[in-house]
């Protein structure tokens, strides 16, 4: 259990920054929630370019991002996410669809599952959730994934704001996906190599910026159609070492 120490502070910090979001800072004028998710898309689109930078492999690479988004379209992870997301917020009761007044009305959609898959996949598929999934796993050192925390806390202060109660529900994806990380590497620990990190890493930090698109509002992707491709990498070069 103490492996898990650095996922479970980090999903603690995702649920109270995201409440307080949500309910203490919600009057936050539109025009500064319109500007301040451009400026985070921006800034994580930039992580993730910076982490792909550190692939070594780029035929690798492409060929993850091209099999990752066969099986994430043939899954349509997207859909399912955005299923169970509304499956929750049916079960909880919650409605928050609200419409704003402008000078033109206009829709502005606090959709829990829009909250909670945006949330899950940005706080999932970093490479700091991955080396620090392992780093808890194999050294017992929870540093970067305490590093996360503060980073995805003050994000999910805006994302409360902007997104509403879905994006504190995102923790359980972070407890399920980095928890699975960290138990996976110390049953795994003697096949897991430096090339396989730093590619899944690579990789996983490609599909976030796909996440700084969406939030630039340049081009809408299903990113979680995109995350297979992140377990590309670890499972052809785990192959390719065997033969």
């Amino acid at each position: 259990m103490f492996g898990l120490l650095g996922t479970f502070v980090n999903a603690i910090t995702i649920v109270i920054c995201s409440l307080v979001g949500c309910f203490l800072l919600k009057r936050i004028p539109q025009r500064f929630e319109d500007h301040i998710k451009k400026a985070l898309g921006l800034a994580i689109f930039f992580v993730g370019i910076k982490g792909a930078l550190q692939n070594e492999n780029i035929l690798l690479l492409i060929m993850s991002i091209v099999i990752g988004a066969i099986l994430g379209e043939l899954i349509n992870i997207d859909k399912w996410m955005n299923h169970f997301g509304k499956w929750i917020e049916q079960k909880l009761g919650i409605n928050t669809e609200v419409q704003i007044e402008s000078n033109k009305t206009k829709n502005h959609s606090h959709s829990f599952s829009k909250g909670f898959v945006s949330a899950s996949i940005l706080y999932c598929t970093g490479s700091m959730a991955i080396i620090g999934a392992m780093q808890s796993g194999l050294q017992g050192n929870h540093e970067m994934l305490f590093a996360k925390s503060v980073i995805d806390g003050t994000i999910s202060l805006v994302f409360g704001a902007s997104m509403g109660i879905g994006v504190a529900f995102s923790a359980l994806s972070v407890l399920i996906y980095q928890g699975t990380i960290t138990i996976a590497s110390q049953a795994i620990s003697g096949f897991l190599t430096d090339d396989i990190v730093r590619e899944m890493s690579a990789t996983g930090s490609l599909v976030v910026a796909g996440i700084g698109l969406n939030f630039l509002g340049i081009k809408e992707i299903k990113v979680a159609n995109l995350i297979p491709a992140v377990f590309i990498p670890g499972i052809w070069l785990l192959a390719a070492g065997l033969f």
